[in-house]
């Protein structure tokens, strides 16, 4: 009976896999990575307005759980007049979530880049920000790309976060079918060996694209 179920449910919860759960995570972290790399920016300039606001940004972001987000914004907003649905809720709280975290792994790699190489940039005849753009981000993206992979797969998980938003995630999709059959032990480790494959998929990414950017490391 009970693999009779785990078969049953596996193709809904794939679906809800590929259909929700893998987008959501993918279009949260691409908005996440702009949000992070404007933050970092922010919290690098000279300007004392901007580094504050950066800084405060990422206070918040770090020091509030992302549950406490997800339902300030799907929640809280309608209470101002402002009503989302729940996909662009998620999005919005996933992304602004990533950016706090992200944005201080690009700040470091900025920072770990040597400063010789904003002066090769300038003798070369290279606007600071051109030198950004050429020299400087290229060089730390291969430093954060580490951390930031690890970023992506929490953010994975914490998809899941957004059924309770009524998102059709995957671990919605579970709990829909535990609450009809009453198995629920058996859903919630279906859904979690699938979230645990995933990302052991993304973490086999991760190594392969790191090593083929240590061949353009000096050694």
């Amino acid at each position: 009976m009970t693999w009779d179920l785990v078969w049953s449910s596996l193709g809904p919860l794939l679906l809800g896999a590929v259909q929700a759960t893998i987008p959501l995570a993918v279009a949260s972290f691409v908005l996440g990575l702009i949000i992070a790399l404007l933050i970092a920016l922010m919290r690098l300039s000279n300007n004392i307005v901007l580094s504050g606001i950066g800084r405060f940004y990422v206070s918040v972001i770090r020091g509030t759980p992302l549950l406490v987000q997800l339902f300030v914004i799907f929640y809280g907003l309608p209470s101002l007049g402002v009503k989302l649905e729940p996909w662009p809720s998620a999005i919005i709280a996933l992304s602004l979530n990533v950016g706090g975290y992200a944005a201080e792994v690009i700040r470091a790699a900025i920072l770990s880049v040597p400063k010789g190489q904003w002066e090769a940039g300038h003798m070369l005849g290279m606007s600071r920000s051109q030198s950004l753009l050429r020299i400087i981000l290229p060089q730390a993206a291969r430093v954060s790309l580490p951390p930031l992979s690890n970023t992506f797969i929490s953010l994975v998980k914490d998809t899941s976060l957004a059924s309770l938003i009524l998102v059709s995630e995957l671990f919605r999709e579970a709990q829909q079918i535990a609450a009809v059959g009453g198995e629920f032990m058996t859903l919630y480790l279906e859904a979690a060996v699938i979230y645990w494959l995933i990302c052991l998929i993304l973490s086999t990414v991760q190594s392969i694209l790191e090593k083929r950017l240590d061949r353009y490391v000096a050694h």
